[in-house]
C-alpha cells in the first residue's frame, strides 16, 4: 500500500507541487486548504502516515493547527507532522518542535530533497512503532514468565502447610479484586494480586513441624511465625524488578488500630495494599480448612470481618470484602 501524505496549505501552486511531486514517487496525497479542513478531515478518517503543515496561513496558524491536533488525539497515537516553511527563522523551528513536529521542510520545494524528507520520516516512524510493538511484546512475555515462577514459588510455600491448599492464590485473587473495586488500574491491580500470591514467602524460614503442629504453639514457636513477615521481606527485597513486593509479605498481619506486628503500624501508615491484602488474608484463613477446625460458616466468617473493621482491618477494604461476600451467596469464595 503506498504512503500516504496529507498536505495542508492555503497556496493553491504549493499544493499542486507538493502534490505532483509526492504523487511521482508513488505516493497518496490528500491535499487541504487550512488549519480547520485538516482537523475535520482527521476526525472523520484514518490516520495519514504524515502531515506536511504550512506554518503562515490565514486564520489558524500551523502553530495553532498542530496545538489542537494534538489535543484532538488525546488517547491515539500522534500522527507524525512536518512544516512548511519560507522562513529561516530559528525562534518558529524551536516553537514548532517543542509543539511536537518532526522536522521543518523549506519553500520553494526541491523534488528530490522533499521526498527523501518525506520517505525517510515515514520510514523512521514506521521503525519506532515496530520497535514500540516488539518491546512490548517481549515486556508481556516476560510479565507472563514471571508470574508462572511466583505462581510456582507460591504452591512451594502452601504445600509446606499440611491443611492449605491454594492459601495463597486465593488471597491474591481476594486482593486483585478488591483492589479493582476500590478503582486501582489494571496494572495496580496486577501488583496487589503479585503481592498477595508472595505475602507468605517468609514461611520458606519456619519450620515444618512449626506450621503444621495441631497443639498450640509454645512462645517461641509463635516467634518463629510472627518473624515470617521480616523474612519475607527480605527475601523479596532482592527482586529489583518489583521492589514493591515487599509490601505484602512485610506488612499484610499490621492492623488498623495498631496491634499488629512486625513493626505495630498504624491507621495509614500501613501501606495500602497490605491493608487490602490483611482483610483477604483473613477472609481466606477463615474460610479454610485447619488442623483444629473445617471451614467456618460464611454467616460467623461475616461476623468476623465485621467485628474487625476499624480495629484489626481498614473499614473501606473490610466493607468491600463483606459486598463481596454478601453477592457469594452459594460461598464459592472458600477452599475447595
Amino acid at each position: 500500500m503506498a504512503d500516504w501524505v496529507i498536505v495542508v496549505d492555503d497556496d493553491m501552486m504549493n499544493l499542486k507541487m507538493a502534490g505532483h511531486i509526492l504523487s511521482q514517487n508513488y505516493m497518496r496525497v490528500t491535499a487541504l486548504k487550512s488549519g480547520q479542513e485538516l482537523l475535520d478531515y482527521v476526525k472523520d478518517h484514518d490516520a495519514p502516515d504524515l502531515i506536511l503543515l504550512d506554518i503562515n496561513m490565514p486564520g489558524m496558524d500551523g502553530f495553532e493547527t498542530l496545538k489542537r491536533l494534538r489535543e484532538q488525539e488525546k488517547g491515539k497515537d500522534e500522527i507524525p507532522v512536518i512544516f512548511l516553511t519560507a522562513n529561516e527563522d530559528g525562534d518558529s523551528e524551536t516553537k514548532g518542535l517543542t509543539l511536537g513536529a518532526m522536522d521543518f521542510i523549506k519553500k520553494p520545494f526541491v523534488p528530490e530533497v522533499l521526498t527523501l524528507r518525506v520517505r525517510h520520516m515515514i520510514e523512521l516512524i514506521r521503525l519506532q512503532r515496530n520497535l514500540a510493538q516488539e518491546v512490548e511484546k517481549k515486556t508481556k512475555e516476560n510479565e507472563k514468565l514471571f508470574i508462572h515462577v511466583v505462581r510456582s514459588l507460591a504452591e512451594a510455600i502452601d504445600a509446606k502447610d499440611t491443611y492449605t491448599n491454594g492459601h495463597s492464590g486465593r488471597v491474591a485473587t481476594y486482593s486483585g479484586e478488591i483492589a479493582k473495586r476500590y478503582g486501582y488500574s489494571e496494572k495496580a491491580q496486577r501488583d496487589v494480586y503479585m503481592m498477595g500470591l508472595l505475602h507468605d514467602v517468609g514461611k520458606i524460614g519456619v519450620p515444618d513441624a512449626v506450621i503444621n503442629k495441631p497443639a498450640k504453639l509454645t512462645d517461641d514457636e509463635f516467634e518463629m511465625i510472627k518473624n515470617h513477615p521480616v523474612m519475607g521481606a527480605r527475601i523479596l527485597k532482592n527482586i529489583k524488578e518489583m521492589p514493591s513486593l515487599v509490601i505484602g509479605a512485610r506488612w499484610h498481619h499490621e492492623q488498623y488500630a495498631g496491634n499488629g506486628y512486625p513493626d505495630g503500624l498504624i491507621g495509614n501508615d500501613i501501606p495500602e495494599e497490605a491493608r487490602i491484602i490483611a482483610v483477604a488474608d483473613a477472609y481466606d484463613a477463615m474460610s479454610s480448612r485447619r488442623s483444629y477446625r473445617d471451614v467456618l460458616p460464611q454467616g460467623i466468617v461475616r461476623e468476623e470481618i465485621e467485628k474487625g473493621k476499624g480495629t484489626q482491618f481498614d473499614p473501606k477494604f473490610a466493607d468491600i470484602m463483606l459486598a463481596m461476600m454478601d453477592e457469594d451467596t452459594e460461598y464459592k469464595m472458600r477452599e475447595e
